[in-house]
């Protein structure tokens, strides 16, 4: 099939077109021709204007909830709100039923999706079950497309079995990942421990839980010179342990969820538990401390957080509600709505380049013969979010009701297309 896309701004900073205007061939998969004007014969044609074309976003934590939990989401509808928010490549978490700790369950999700528009990529679980005891089967799930490991939702608290799972990865380079939050502190919190949890009555989560795991892994990375990669992060004093992290040459990244460069716990007082999410909101200070991180580089990726949710789950009393919000369709219009003056190519490098770097996936480039592995967004454009907008199972969104800045007019990856319009 050959697919023409006219007119299209090119956003690759490994381009030799990085930053100009151009018509894109594609036939079969592969870049066939680059041009600034072309007239060749198409099965598609894709108007750019306006558009930009960039390499394949990468959602480094997400949850598609299949096997064990296809009522919230499926690998197939996971895939599709993938696709509608721009991505071509999905990391997803071992937080299923049967958890992804053998290298079975990898395969099954490898197998599974294959058909997909999106690559789906399992993360294995570092222990058996999730449940922080004994390591899984780390080295099989890798050999079966296991991309990299974590106890997802459940953060490993034992210092000595994230110490050895630490270790064990450094034989094929892989990238450990955690939530950082120690469940033994404010183990009961609900929101975000401050002023508004107190006016609401709701138990507090101290942002000391965070910062007390980024401090003992970033020494356990240290010890065992391995690759930590944190996700959900949203203290100030986290990015700061951070930043020193790298500054002394460790492997330490991290990324930041979307939803917390937008709402505070302010938003949370009339209890909508679509905001109870995972790590929990926080106040304006640090939501504008993590905008600041965002801009320096101190973050290195965007991870979405989705984490889909039945209605029964959601609509009822606050602290009886499941923690989490669908995102992956939300992600690139809720930053450039908080974070209009950030450029184009910052987004590319946030989206797509740096998550392929840290993690070890193949970094495609707009150019002649090369694999078709694009994302199309119009920076200009505007998402307006209703029920019928979301192409998830699941509807567990505080955006609804918002028109926000930005629209995701599609994928290309592969021989594999999908378009919003």
């Amino acid at each position: 099939m050959k697919v023409l896309i006219q007119q299209v701004h090119i956003t690759d900073p490994s381009s030799p077109l990085h930053g100009t205007i151009q018509d894109i061939l594609i036939e079969s998969g592969i870049i066939k021709d680059i041009q600034p004007t072309l007239s060749a014969q198409a099965d598609q044609v894709i108007s750019g204007k306006n558009c930009h074309c960039s390499p394949g976003w990468v959602d480094v934590f997400a949850n598609f909830a299949d096997p064990g939990y296809e009522f919230k989401e499926t690998l197939e509808t996971g895939a599709a709100a993938a696709a509608a928010g721009g991505y071509t490549d999905v990391f997803v978490i071992p937080n299923t039923k049967p958890v992804i700790d053998t290298k079975s369950q990898a395969e099954y999700i490898r197998h599974k999706s294959s058909s997909l528009p999106v690559r789906v990529h399992p993360i294995g679980a570092i222990s058996k079950g999730t449940e922080g005891k004994d390591l899984a089967e780390m080295y099989d799930m890798r050999a079966s497309g296991a991309v990299a490991f974590s106890d997802g939702l459940n953060p490993v608290q034992s210092a000595g079995i994230l110490m050895k799972a630490l270790q064990y990865v450094k034989a094929f380079e892989g990238v450990v990942i955690q939530i950082p939050d120690d469940k033994s502190v404010g183990s009961g919190g609900l929101m975000h421990e401050g002023i508004i949890s107190t006016r609401l009555g709701l138990p507090g989560k101290p942002m000391m839980a965070e910062e007390l795991l980024v401090a003992r892994d970033i020494k356990l990375a240290r010890y065992t010179d391995s690759k930590l990669h944190f996700t959900g992060v949203t203290s100030p004093r986290s990015l700061e342990y951070i930043k020193r992290a790298k500054d002394a040459g460790l492997n330490v990244t991290c990324s930041i969820a979307p939803y917390h460069l937008f709402f505070t716990d302010e938003d949370l007082v009339h209890y909508d538990t679509n905001l109870k999410v995972y790590p929990p909101l926080r106040s304006k200070a640090e939501k504008e401390f993590m905008k600041k991180a965002v801009i320096d580089g101190t973050i290195d990726c965007i991870a979405s957080h989705h984490l889909p949710h039945e209605y029964d789950s959601k609509v009822l009393e606050f602290e009886n509600a499941k923690y989490g919000m669908t995102g992956l369709e939300t992600t690139y219009a809720v930053l450039k709505t908080a974070l209009p003056q950030v450029t184009e190519e910052k987004w590319v490098s946030l989206l797509s380049i740096n998550p392929r770097r840290i993690f070890g996936l193949e970094q495609p480039v707009i150019k002649k013969d090369m694999i078709a592995c694009v994302t199309l967004f119009e920076p200009k454009g505007q998402t307006v979010v209703d029920e019928s907008f979301f192409r998830s199972r699941s509807r567990n969104s505080a955006f609804i009701g918002h028109t926000l800045n930005g629209r995701i007019k599609g994928i290309i990856n592969r021989e594999k297309i999908f378009l919003n319009y």
